[in-house]
C-alpha cells in the first residue's frame, strides 16, 4: 500500500476517534464514526484478495447500517425532546434504536455474525485495529448514554454475547476467528456492568485492549494465523512464545495475571447490585472461553508437531523482539498487584 495512503488512513482514524469521543452533539459523533469507517476500509482491502474484499464490503454494509440507525435515533430523540445533546437521550424508541446500533457497531450478540468473518479476511495489524481502536468510539457512546439505556436488554445481550463468544470459539482453528469470538465474549463482560459502574467498563476495555494488542503483535512477529502453524512457531522464537502463553492465560482471566482483575471487579460489583444470578451465569460462561485460551497456550508452547506435518520446519532465529511487545507483555501479565489502587479510583 502507498505510504501516503497509509498515513492518510491512520490520521483519519485518529481524527474520527477524537471527534467522536470529544463531541457532545449527535451529528458530530456520527461524523466521527463515518470518518472511522471510511478510513479503515482501505486497510481491510489492502491485500487485494477476494476474502479481503468480501470482508471490506461486509464491514462497510454493517457499519453504514449502524451509523444510519444512530442518526435516525438521534433525530427521533431531537424531534421529541428538542435536544441534540448525547447525554439527553430520554425518548424510549430512540434508546432502543441506539442500543441496536451500538451493538451492531461493536459486534455484540445477536449482531455479531459479521465480526469473525471481517477479522478473518483482514491482515493481522488491521484485525488489531478492528478489535481495539475501532471499538473505542462506540464504547464511549455507550458510556455517555448508559444512564438512559434499558438494563434488562443490556443484561440479556451481555449474557448472550458471553455465551456465543465462548461456545462458537470452541471449534475454531483460525486464530483470528478465535480472537474475534474472544472479543465478543469480553464485550459481554463490558456491557453487563455499564449501567451500574461505567468506569469499570472502561477499565475492562483498557485492559482488554492492552492484552489483545500484545497477542496480535506477537502473532504478527511469528507470522502465525492458524493452530497448525502455531505448533511449529515455537522453534523460531521460544521466549516470545512463552510470553504469548502467559498473555493468553491473562486474556482468559486466570489469577494472578492482569486479566483476572476486571472479571473479579465486575463479579464483585454485580454481587453488590444484588445480581448474584447474573454474576454466576457470566462467570460460568467464561469457562467456555477458558477452553480455547488454554488450547492456544498449549499449542504455542507445549505441543510438538507430528512427524508427518505438511508445514516447513522452522529454524530458530536470533531476532530481536520489538521492545513494545516486551513492555505490553509485562503490563498484560503483572498488573494485578495494582488492584488496591484501581479499586480506590473506581
Amino acid at each position: 500500500m502507498n505510504p501516503h495512503a497509509t498515513l492518510i488512513s491512520g490520521l483519519s482514524l485518529l481524527l474520527g476517534t477524537t471527534i467522536t469521543i470529544s463531541s457532545t452533539h449527535w451529528v458530530m459523533a456520527w461524523t466521527g464514526l463515518e470518518i472511522n469507517t471510511l478510513a479503515i476500509i482501505p486497510l481491510i482491502s489492502k491485500p487485494h484478495h477476494p476474502r479481503a474484499i468480501e470482508a471490506a464490503i461486509k464491514y462497510f454494509l454493517v457499519q453504514a447500517t449502524a451509523s444510519a440507525l444512530i442518526l435516525f435515533s438521534s433525530m427521533t430523540n431531537a424531534w421529541s425532546t428538542g435536544q441534540w445533546d448525547i447525554t439527553q437521550l430520554n425518548h424510549l424508541p430512540s434508546c432502543l434504536l441506539l442500543t441496536t446500533a451500538i451493538a451492531m457497531k461493536l459486534g455484540l450478540a445477536p449482531f455479531h455474525f459479521w465480526f469473525p468473518e471481517v477479522l478473518q479476511g483482514s491482515p493481522l495489524t488491521t484485525a488489531l485495529l478492528l478489535s481495539t481502536m475501532m471499538k473505542f468510539p462506540p464504547i464511549t457512546l455507550l458510556f455517555l448514554t448508559s444512564h438512559s439505556l434499558n438494563p434488562t436488554l443490556l443484561t440479556i445481550m451481555a449474557i448472550t454475547s458471553a455465551a456465543l463468544g465462548g461456545w462458537m470459539g470452541l471449534n475454531q482453528t483460525q486464530i483470528r476467528k478465535i480472537l474475534a469470538f474472544s472479543s465478543i465474549s469480553h464485550l459481554g463482560w463490558m456491557t453487563v456492568i455499564i449501567i451500574y459502574n461505567p468506569k469499570l467498563t472502561l477499565l475492562t476495555f483498557y485492559l482488554y485492549t492492552l492484552t489483545t494488542t500484545t497477542v496480535f503483535l506477537a502473532l504478527n512477529t511469528t507470522k502465525t494465523t492458524s493452530l497448525p502453524t502455531m505448533m511449529t512457531s515455537w522453534t523460531k522464537t521460544p521466549t516470545l512464545n512463552a510470553t504469548l502463553m502467559l498473555t493468553l492465560l491473562s486474556l482468559a482471566g486466570l489469577p494472578p495475571l492482569t486479566g483476572f482483575l476486571p472479571k473479579w471487579l465486575i463479579i464483585q460489583e454485580l454481587t453488590k447490585q444484588e445480581m448474584t444470578s447474573t454474576a454466576t451465569i457470566i462467570a460460568m460462561l467464561s469457562l467456555l472461553g477458558l477452553f480455547f485460551y488454554l488450547r492456544l497456550a498449549y499449542y504455542s508452547t507445549i505441543t510438538l508437531p507430528p512427524n508427518s506435518t505438511n508445514h516447513m520446519k522452522q529454524w530458530h532465529v536470533n531476532k530481536l523482539t520489538n521492545p513494545l511487545i516486551t513492555a505490553l507483555a509485562s503490563l498484560s501479565i503483572l498488573l494485578l498487584p495494582l488492584s488496591p489502587s484501581i479499586l480506590t479510583i473506581t
